[in-house]
């Protein structure tokens, strides 16, 4: 398979997990990112470089399995939106990347607001008689990964394509609803509080070419932040369950003083007996959603995140506290990716 847009390697990790796959390329232009990939998934070549400009490069070879996620900040639901950023038509170098590759299948995963973009719209048109990739059909769904293992609710929209002249290979069958798995059996084996606030002194000349700090073990990345004063005092306020509507006046922040309504994710504790939320990129800043510790003084550490995410404890990270944050809030959930190689698997007519 190629892994495009990999990141630090969550689809090629949940696909190795399940078996019977090989990735024999992955393109990622952020150097940090395409490091860690490196050096989990020695085995692979990666592309550090701009899609755009790996498609024109190299010689894409032919596969049975194309995954990946495009960038969607510019339609994502957080934030401002944006359609002409360029990083919306990123899509189209996935698509010229399936008619040189020719794979079985492809998947693509994205945040669930893109099944209402003007992207998805041209990716059903390219599949339409005429269309750059006419040869190919796909079914769209958005699919929560606490519903296939995850210790978060992270909906995102997931396409399954296929050649034409084979059966759409299904949806991979849900495992967990209504037995969710949750942040205290994601933090069972979690020991201690964190000792340092930074990461250990070491930097290694990476596989990308470039000296970064790290590697750095899954269990190295527990590490804590300096808070402010104020910070401590609304943290020991909130109770579990909690969040910034528990704050008396005197601890809360000026722009939310009367403001009864709105997100109760803002400084809030994630709960023990539920999935957390979605792990986006900034996870250590509490002010960005619900990310404290259900009963600590702090936000998750980076360690938890990933623990969250579904990364092996010995999963390795190259790069700074922010790199790393940002590889870890990006990558696809493991079970929701094994999931989905899983029923790959079964559909059959791979590697023929």
């Amino acid at each position: 398979m190629l892994d495009l847009f990999a990141g630090a390697g969550g689809i090629t990790t949940g696909l190795h997990e399940v078996g019977g796959f090989t990735t024999i390329a992955a393109v990622e232009m952020d150097p940090a990112a395409a490091a860690t990939y490196a050096v989990n998934h020695p085995e692979t070549r990666v592309h550090v470089k701009a899609i755009q400009d790996w498609v024109q490069d190299e010689g894409v070879p032919e596969v049975d399995v194309i995954v990946g996620g495009p960038p969607c900040q510019g339609f994502s639901t957080l934030g401002k939106q944006d359609i002409e950023d360029d990083r919306n038509a990123l899509w189209l170098e996935y698509a010229r990347t399936i008619v040189k590759a020719r794979p079985k299948y492809f998947v693509v995963e994205n945040v669930a607001a893109f099944m209402k973009s003007p992207q998805y719209a041209q990716f059903v048109a390219a599949c339409a008689p005429g269309g750059m990739l006419e040869g190919y059909r796909f079914q769209a769904q958005v699919l929560n990964a606490a519903d296939y293992g995850a210790f978060q609710s992270r909906k995102r929209a997931v396409l399954i394509g296929h050649r034409a002249e084979l059966d759409f290979p299904g949806w991979p069958e849900p495992t967990h609803v209504g037995n969710h798995r949750t942040v205290a059996q994601a933090f069972a084996d979690v020991e201690g509080e964190p000792q340092s606030n930074d990461l250990p002194a070491r930097t290694t000349l990476t596989a990308v070419g470039a000296a970064m700090p790290g590697p750095f073990a899954s269990t190295e990345l527990h590490i804590g932040r300096d808070y402010r004063p104020i910070s401590l005092k609304r943290f020991a306020a909130i109770p579990p369950g909690g969040n910034r509507f528990n704050l008396p006046d005197d601890l809360k922040a000026r722009c939310w003083i009367g403001h009864t309504s709105g997100s109760g994710d803002v400084m809030g504790r994630l709960h023990w007996d539920r999935p957390a939320v979605t792990i986006r990129t900034e996870f250590f800043k509490p002010e960005k959603g619900r990310y404290l510790h259900p009963v600590r003084p702090r936000a998750i550490t980076h360690f938890e995140a990933a623990i969250l995410q579904g990364f092996p404890k010995d999963y390795r990270w190259v790069g700074s506290k922010t790199a790393i944050a940002r590889q870890i809030g990006n990558a696809v959930p493991i079970p929701l990716a094994a999931a989905i190689g899983r029923r790959l698997l079964q559909a059959g007519g791979l590697g023929t």
